[in-house]
């Protein structure tokens, strides 16, 4: 599907940038804009020209709007239409959705993203949906006065900013865009957290995780020249269909087995695309591969937590080398699927990879009970 990307914000617009870096050439990536309020911050971005690069607000003032999420609202409300124009250079009319990727701790970005997803939904007829990155509790907490002097030592983590109303500013942001978009994607910065680790100390890691699940789910039904053509081919409805159209919180799921090229020369096999030549890979270890990948993906860390794994609607892309995508395990894998979730609606696709050296599955799940985090971010505004 044609994806147009706005990053608000900080930790938006970085995504924005690295998912720029990473995929511009792909067909999936109809267009990345960033949007702040801090000119420095846009400076600091690597991969997006200054076309796409864009500063508004210039009442936030050179520091920011302090957590003042209030503001941050009445920003986004004076500058929807400005921000809606300012993409108008990337024929925003083709895409097929829009994804706004935003810190919902924040107070600029998280105050303008309900604005711009009520100025796009209103302007073009295409789906808007919003991924948004959810505060540490270690954010609101006080700062410890007794650490060492001149920062952390050699091999630490930098400490975590304090931040006393990111989490207000995340539940009533949360709220906003369930509003606004047909569905939010929230990925829990605490889960993916290692232990001793900070949220500055994690952030590269943790932005790839993220830009990973984003190509990943919305990337899938692209094939760029040179790869092989789905069966199962993956579309923009079927996305809109899995993830629903009234703002419910989605989980996405990834996964990654690493396989041995086959022996053949060919670039079929085992029957899923068909060949008179079909590639030397074991039926048993593709069908092994495959189960393994899925279960991995359904029960591993997704973006956000998914309690007791149960979900309405559910979507499987099952991706790799052409001949280790075996037909029945993946039939077998989307059924296990239905059990483990307790969904009566399952769509799947599959994104074969010419040459790949590794078996993918993504999982996206919606319609989910409120996972444990978003439940406490929600009483602190109860």
């Amino acid at each position: 599907m044609r994806l147009h990307v706005i990053g608000l914000g900080g930790a938006g617009g970085r995504i924005a940038d690295r998912l720029a870096a990473a995929h511009d050439a792909d067909p999936f990536l109809a267009g990345v804009n960033a949007f702040d309020t801090d000119m420095d911050a846009l400076g600091a971005l690597d991969a997006l020209g200054a076309e796409r690069r864009y500063r508004f607000g210039d009442a936030a003032g050179g520091d920011g709007l302090e957590g003042d999420l209030h503001a941050g609202r009445r920003l986004g409300d004076a500058h929807a239409s400005e921000l809606g124009r300012a993409m108008d250079d990337q024929q925003p009319f083709l895409t097929e959705a829009f994804l706004i990727v935003v810190g919902l701790g924040g107070a600029a970005g998280a105050g303008a993203a309900p604005a711009l997803a009520e100025e796009l939904s209103r302007l073009y007829d295409a789906p808007v949906y919003a991924f948004g990155f959810l505060p540490v509790p270690a954010e609101t907490e006080a700062p410890d006065d007794d650490g060492p002097a001149g920062g952390p030592r050699e091999g630490e983590s930098p400490p975590t900013p304090h931040r006393p109303l990111a989490e207000r500013n995340a539940a009533r942001t949360l709220d906003a865009l369930s509003d606004r978009c047909a569905a939010v994607f929230p990925f829990d910065n605490a889960a993916w957290l290692r232990p001793g680790e900070t949220l500055p100390g994690a952030r590269d890691r943790l932005d790839e995780a993220a830009i990973e699940r984003i190509a990943a789910l919305f990337g899938a039904g692209e094939t760029p020249d040179g790869t092989e053509t789905p069966q199962q081919v993956l579309d923009a409805s079927d996305v809109a269909r899995a993830v629903g159209s009234d703002g419910e919180i989605a989980a996405i799921g990834r996964a990654t087995q690493a396989v041995e090229p086959p022996d053949s020369g060919s670039r079929f096999g085992l029957g899923l695309f068909g060949s008179d030549e079909p590639a030397e890979v074991d039926t048993s270890a593709a069908v092994s591969a495959i189960e393994t990948v899925i279960r991995k993906a359904a029960r591993g860390k997704s973006t956000v937590e998914v309690p007791d794994g149960r979900a309405d609607r559910t979507l499987l892309v099952v991706g790799g080398p052409p001949a280790w995508l075996n037909r029945e395990a993946i039939a077998g894998g989307r059924r296990w699927l239905a059990e483990e979730t307790e969904s009566d609606a399952i769509l799947s696709g599959d994104a074969p990879v010419r040459d790949g050296d590794a078996v993918s599955a993504v999982v996206i799940r919606s319609g989910i009970d409120e996972p444990e985090r978003v439940r406490e971010l929600r009483e602190t505004i109860a």
